[in-house]
């Protein structure tokens, strides 16, 4: 005995084009039947929430399931898999598609080559998948968007689950955030943390899929917008602030990544305000009164 509840969309052509559709969700547990073997012209993730089976290669290898765990069905890949014709399996599915997709898969979100993830925790994807579950009602106006822009939602979740990287994110990429503007070559940050380059590159690709440069370059942009924005600082030592000696290097980089020159920028979005901008991230649950005074910092 099996028990299943699952709903199909047909997004629309303006739908597609922004980025990525929610084909399907569904929610499943107990006995299930065994699935293909078959192929797919679309993404599917399957959360397994508790349970174990087995899935199946395409070349006849099977491993064993166990959760919290992620199956990954990618297009045109062979799949076969089951749980425990015993135990069974809780199981949320999304179906999914999108130009996006392969971007998410070049940042190492999607996993071809990986059909099977463990996690560490499958409760931020199952929370997810459970609010597109409650949007699948046929009476919902917003299906097709609010379902869409949640299969976003669920790569970040699947993303931050995985059992391979500690939950509040790897460490060399926290390390990295906190010393990027540090006046650092890749190399002097791989030596810091006991690692040649070519093993810093490996760990930043599978951590934040981007090279260390690029992983650098955008904390370093995003620390020089916010000082442009909200600080009086010349550009020199807005440079020097985040990294960069020389300014006239920095003003190149910063206009061939950001489209425009820092002092551009700065016009468009220089919002100096009394008492300087706060580096506290706020609590959306604990907004300040209007007319209760408050201290700011300075970035």
């Amino acid at each position: 005995m099996y028990r299943t509840w699952m709903r199909f969309f047909t997004p629309g052509p303006a739908h597609h084009r922004l980025g990525l559709v929610c084909l399907g969700v569904g929610l499943q547990y107990g006995a299930l039947p065994t699935v293909g073997p078959r192929v797919l012209d679309h993404h599917v993730a399957v959360v397994i929430s508790t349970g174990g089976g087995w899935y199946a290669h395409p070349d006849g290898r099977r491993t064993t399931v166990t959760a919290p765990a992620l199956l990954w069905l990618t297009p045109g890949v062979p799949h076969h898999y089951a749980p425990d014709p015993g135990t069974g399996w809780d199981e949320g599915f999304v179906d999914f598609a999108g130009p996006a997709a392969a971007s998410y898969t070049e940042l190492g979100y999607i996993e071809p080559d990986r059909p099977v993830v463990p996690l560490s925790d499958a409760s931020g994807p199952r929370a997810v998948i459970g609010r597109m579950a409650r949007a699948a009602r046929r009476d919902n106006p917003l299906l097709e968007v609010e379902t869409g822009a949640a299969v976003h939602e669920l790569l970040v979740a699947l993303r931050r689950a995985r059992a391979d990287l500690a939950p509040d994110g790897d460490q060399v990429l926290k390390a990295l955030a906190r010393d990027a503007c540090l006046p650092l070559t890749v190399a002097d940050h791989a030596a810091r943390h006991g690692m040649t380059p070519a093993e810093l590159r490996t760990a930043v690709r599978r951590g934040a899929g981007c090279s260390p440069k690029d992983y650098l370059l955008g904390i370093r942009l995003g620390r020089a917008k916010e000082l442009l924005a909200a600080t009086d600082l010349p550009v020199a030592a807005v440079a020097r602030r985040v990294g960069y000696d020389d300014p006239a290097y920095f003003s190149r980089l910063f206009t061939r990544r950001v489209g425009m020159a820092p002092v551009r920028f700065r016009g468009r979005q220089g919002r100096t305000v009394p008492g300087g901008w706060s580096n506290r991230v706020p609590d959306p649950d604990d907004p300040p009164v209007i007319g209760r005074t408050t201290t700011g910092t300075a970035p």
